[in-house]
């Protein structure tokens, strides 16, 4: 376990591209340079998708998790928010959103500079709350989509796996979610944000399909802040 050097009075910091980017403990990534918060996997109405599967869940998750990109955007002073996908569990979850979430969620993008990207589970965005829809975006030289692209040698931010590494905390073993960050020789950075809605469970941050996604690759590892500071666990190296 090896603390990286940036740091950042918001959380914790890397360099990325060229870029800072924050990895805040809120699951979000911060682009200061671009006033930018970047969030994956929202998954808005999961928990009425499992309700009409007869699998009750408290409905409130939509509400807490734009509750937590709003307190992002004031913690950050974010001029505009990029989601990386899966933006709601299902398409028709755009639909089932209770007024006052969807209140919630139209006060935002009023506010700021709003992009969906979407993923997997909305490809179309029925209903988009009168922000823009694109597939994928590029900003300053940066891919973002929602699912990193096999042998992508450009940079690139994507989600869709939700990270997660098992870490010992005063004796007991948690799993906490993370990024995966790919260095490569020959290739440009990527990373895999952790995932940010209240519903939304993980992978392990080691496993082969995230292992593979982020190739070609030199580095692998999975980060996340702790204590201001941004610690690394290794999952991969290329062979000497």
């Amino acid at each position: 376990m090896v603390p990286v050097s940036f740091t950042s009075s918001l959380g914790a910091a890397l360099e990325f591209a060229g870029e800072e980017l924050v990895l805040l403990k809120s699951n979000a990534l911060y682009w200061p340079s671009e006033r930018a918060l970047l969030v994956a996997d929202l998954h808005l109405e999961k928990g009425s998708w499992y309700a009409q599967a007869g699998q009750m869940l408290p409905p409130y998750d939509s509400r807490e998790t734009l509750e937590r990109v709003a307190d992002a955007v004031k913690a950050t002073g974010a001029r505009r928010v990029i989601t990386l996908g899966d933006n709601f569990h299902d398409e028709a979850g755009t639909h089932r959103l209770d007024p006052y979430a969807a209140g919630m969620l139209e006060s935002l993008i009023r506010a700021l500079d709003w992009v969906w990207i979407t993923g997997n589970h909305d490809e179309t965005m029925p209903r988009a709350f009168g922000a823009a829809v694109e597939a994928e975006l590029v900003v300053n030289g940066i891919t973002l989509r929602h699912e990193a692209r096999l042998g992508e040698t450009r940079p690139e931010l994507s989600g869709h796996f939700h990270p997660k590494m098992r870490v010992r905390v005063r004796n007991r073993h948690i799993a906490r979610p993370c990024a995966v960050l790919s260095r490569s020789k020959t290739a440009g950075d990527r990373l895999i944000a952790p995932a940010f809605g209240a519903y939304t469970g993980g992978m392990d941050a080691g496993a082969p399909e995230i292992i593979k996604a982020l190739s070609p690759a030199t580095t692998i590892d999975a980060v996340l802040p702790a204590k201001g500071k941004l610690v690394s666990f290794p999952l991969y190296r290329e062979a000497a």
